[in-house]
């Protein structure tokens, strides 16, 4: 494992960041009609594809089956260091969402594409202003080395009838002081978990046409190297320990084999490491490994789910969903996931069996809603999972047992009629600190105060 890695996996473990997720109901398309919308659509469909197909939790040894795991005590809550609980209202700055990374928030929204933000005060520190307009439903992926990775809209043409076609460019700013060191044009809108991620040496980015991965300089954007798949193939893509991945499987509407390939991060040589039967749907990584779901229409049945290491190693386990579930997560060695009725459950990926399931401890939105609820963070240290509702409810439940360990409210609802298309609340998690972000750039900072 390279140092990078190393040092990646000693803050993932440290600070247990666990990416957004966003749901898009069916009738979308026909509330997504004008200039904005349009963005908004092939965004949405991005991410919405990208949950379903990779939602990342990469934590160490949640889940182990010993007694002394099961029985540790949940910890209190303490503070970093020079943090104050603080409240931030700032229109513009967050709408689009924030990544954590060290004691920085990294935002995005329809003023600014890249806003630092001081995790310890609220203070912002320095702005990336976006290019045209800035909406929709991304913000920055990565921090590595003093850049930050994030995507803005490209200068395009516009239509015959005036409005404005988007695009999408990804690019690479200097965490110090808010520079842009490049910019590289991206095929499409999609700026989900799919569309770039950091691999070792390099940013592997879907670029420069649909069916290419290419492997970008990480300090100057120049292509190292590119993959390109043939036509009527559709891939899906995972990083593990820095090594990227693809599962690939004919695009048509009858089932086919899945063929995993691992791409060597320095010159692009891909080998075939192993066959998964059936259409396999990405669901996740823990640590070495990728989690694979069985592709079916049939709601509420067993499927299976499949446990890939890096060397094509399979291990099958049936899952029973019950009904389409509100947010489902991996995290460590656990699939985390929480029904439109309120329950949550955590299930082993190593033994495949469901350890608990019980109440999540907030009030759920309709179903309909598409801000739904925010995707789990688990603090590793206290054994702790918090969820986040639209309507600022709070709940932490020991990660071990499902019983829950604390509740709190914070001001952070946005009134709105009915259904409707709304950026999603967000939980972030700096050290034991808690931040709540509603559906837009309004945020609270808080210390959950579990055992007092």
């Amino acid at each position: 494992m390279t140092t990078e890695r190393v040092e990646e996996k000693v803050r993932e473990t440290l600070h247990a960041v666990a990416l957004d997720g966003v749901r898009a109901p069916g009738d979308l398309a026909e509330q997504v009609v004008r200039r904005r919308g349009r963005r908004r659509f092939s965004q949405a469909a991005g991410a919405a594809a990208a949950v379903a197909a990779i939602t990342v939790g990469a934590v160490f040894g949640i889940g182990g089956s010993g007694a002394a795991e099961r029985d540790r005590p949940v910890r209190t809550a303490a503070s970093p260091e020079g943090w104050k609980p603080w409240k931030s209202d700032a229109p513009g700055a967050g709408e689009r969402g924030c990544l954590v990374n060290g004691s920085a928030l990294y935002c995005s929204g329809s003023k600014y594409d890249v806003a630092k933000v001081d995790a310890n005060t609220g203070e912002r520190l320095w702005t990336v202003r976006v290019n045209r307009e800035g909406d929709g439903i991304d913000h920055p992926f990565a921090v590595r080395d003093g850049v930050v990775y994030a995507y803005r809209n490209h200068t395009a043409k516009k239509l015959p009838n005036g409005d404005y076609m988007g695009g999408t460019d990804l690019m690479a700013v200097d965490a110090g002081t808010g520079d842009v060191l490049w910019a590289v044009e991206m095929p499409q809108d999609d700026r989900s978990g799919q569309a770039a991620m950091l691999i070792d040496g390099a940013v592997l980015a879907n670029t420069p046409s649909l069916r290419t991965m290419s492997a970008l300089d990480p300090l100057t954007g120049k292509e190292k190297w590119r993959h390109t798949w043939d036509k009527g193939i559709v891939c899906q893509r995972a990083v593990l320990s820095g090594v990227p991945y693809l599962l690939c499987t004919r695009d048509t509407e009858e089932p086919h084999d899945t063929d995993v390939f691992r791409l060597d991060p320095a010159t692009g040589t891909a080998r075939k490491v192993t066959t998964v039967p059936g259409r396999q749907q990405l669901t996740g990584t823990s640590g070495d490994r990728m989690v694979l779901a069985e592709m079916k229409d049939a709601v509420g049945t067993d499927r299976q789910l499949t446990i890939v290491n890096s060397s094509g190693q399979q291990t099958s386990h049936p899952y029973r969903i019950k009904g389409a579930p509100a947010n489902s997560d991996v995290v460590g060695d656990l699939l985390i996931s929480v029904s439109w009725q309120g329950k949550a459950s955590a299930y082993s990926l190593t033994t495949g069996k469901t350890l608990w399931t019980g109440p999540v401890g907030v009030k759920m939105p309709d179903k309909n809603m598409m801000s739904g609820i925010a995707s789990p963070v688990v603090s590793v240290g206290q054994g702790v999972v918090y969820f986040l509702s639209p309507t600022g409810d709070l709940s932490g439940l020991d990660l071990r047992t499902g019983e829950r360990v604390w509740r709190g409210h914070v001001d952070i609802s946005r009134p709105g009629p009915g259904p409707g298309i709304r950026n999603p609340p967000q939980l972030l998690l700096y050290e034991d600190v808690l931040i709540a972000r509603n559906g837009g750039s309004k945020f609270v900072s808080l210390l959950p105060r579990i055992g007092d």
